[in-house]
């Protein structure tokens, strides 16, 4: 859930700063700048933990880091595409089934007890896929639709 403290933080600074500086609270531009710094943050997070998250992919997916470097692109992708009006429905549409699939490669970690920072077996297992993973991909499921396609 620490990765929820940069969703929510610049969510807030945002918030601030559109009332000191537009002078009304602007939720849909803030509520899609959090969540832009949030996926910006975890794709360029690709790039650095790359073999701990190349642990994570199922072992019948071949080209495992080709597929590390190229979900952290898209992701970077997709905060540039929520800020910019035209796309932001689009790229919410498809930011939430990009959750729904990468779901699938945190029940595998969960289940080898992957440490993604490590790049080894000692991560915390099943434990942190249902306290923490599964809230969170609930979180930003409804963050994005709310944010990105609602209030859009």
């Amino acid at each position: 859930m620490k990765l929820l403290t940069i969703l929510f933080i610049t969510f807030i600074l945002a918030l601030i700063g559109t009332k000191i500086f537009q002078g009304n609270w602007n939720f849909l531009f803030s509520g899609n700048l959090g969540m832009a710094v949030f996926i910006v943050f975890t794709g360029f997070a690709h790039f650095k933990f790359q073999k701990g998250m190349a642990l994570m992919i199922p072992e019948f997916v071949p080209a495992k880091m080709f597929w590390v470097y190229f979900t952290g692109l898209i992701e970077i992708a997709a905060g540039i595409g929520l800020m910019i009006p035209s796309t932001r429905e689009l790229t919410a549409v498809l930011l939430i089934i990009f959750f729904i699939l990468i779901f699938i490669a945190n029940i595998n970690s969960s289940k080898k007890n992957i440490n993604i920072f490590k790049a080894d077996y000692s991560g915390p297992g099943m434990g942190y896929l249902y306290k923490e993973r599964i809230p969170m991909q609930i979180i930003l499921i409804g963050w994005t639709w709310f944010f990105g396609i609602y209030l859009n």
